[in-house]
């Protein structure tokens, strides 16, 4: 019971100290994107032909704030991942180690990938759309508040479902998960993605359609890509057993062999 209760504080011990590494790095992260808040907001504004307005100092450090926490969480996702592969390295076989590790640079590609996607195709289009329903009849002027809101709805959430398939390959490397559980589950997914899609998007059908579609094909992409590593486990682990029982087949006959000899030694001239 002494030997249980040491394990688990040392396991708690070492969790803290993963956390507290992820979070100085994101603190770390945190300062560098506040230090070049002016040049990414002038890069992000670049091609508004209007000038954004606050309507209070509040909103403008929110701005400050609120870039800078993206800069953050981009570049505290490689460090997190690397944090939470050490924790449970541990209880990992060599095999799943190797793969793990190989992971954790597309968590990280595949969240800028999905920032990306959102900013540069998602984002302009469901933007250019409501500022046409306004028309002639209508003047458009933009908060700072609004316009960064709007921002962090058209991308964030796609570079954390850009995560998706790699979290999938992942999980079904350690066995957790398999693609025929995945394709059992399709139609409640997708109706739980439809949910998130109609949540993080602005209020039209347009913006829904555009946010929801993207999902269920990133979806479809992790089933896929599920069974590609599931079917590469089931080869390896065939072949591990098969190397296994030939391994005891050698053993076995080393055995009988100095079994053989020694009773031969024996033998009474």
């Amino acid at each position: 019971m002494a030997d249980k209760e040491l394990n688990l504080i040392e396991h708690l011990d070492e969790l803290r100290k993963r956390l507290i590494i992820s979070v100085v790095a994101f603190f770390i992260f945190f300062i560098i994107g506040f230090i070049y808040v002016k040049e990414i907001y002038l890069w992000i504004v670049r091609d508004l032909d209007v000038k954004l307005i606050v309507l209070g100092p509040s909103d403008i450090i929110w701005v400050y704030f609120t870039i800078a926490s993206v800069i953050a969480i981009a570049g505290t996702i490689p460090v997190l991942a690397w944090q939470i592969w050490l924790f449970v390295k541990p209880a990992l076989k060599p095999i799943e180690q190797k793969i793990s590790l190989s992971y954790i640079p597309a968590l990280f590609i595949l969240f800028i990938v999905g920032l990306c996607f959102g900013y540069f195709v998602i984002f302009p289009t469901v933007l250019g759309f409501l500022v046409e329903l306004g028309g002639q009849m209508l003047e458009t002027n933009f908060t700072a508040d609004k316009y960064f809101r709007f921002i962090l709805h058209m991308t964030i959430p796609f570079g954390v479902l850009f995560e998706l398939p790699v979290v999938t390959m992942f999980l079904t490397s350690l066995g957790i998960i398999n693609p025929y559980a995945l394709q059992r589950i399709r139609k409640y997914a997708y109706f739980v993605l439809i949910i998130i899609g109609v949540v993080i998007s602005p209020p039209d059908i347009m913006s829904d359609f555009l946010v929801a579609i993207p999902q269920l094909i990133l979806y479809e992409i992790s089933i896929n890509l599920s069974k590609v590593v599931y079917k590469r486990k089931l080869k390896k682990e065939k072949e591990y057993e098969e190397l296994y029982e030939d391994e005891e087949e050698n053993e076995e006959e080393y055995n009988l062999e100095n079994e053989d000899n020694a009773s031969n030694t024996e033998k009474p001239e």
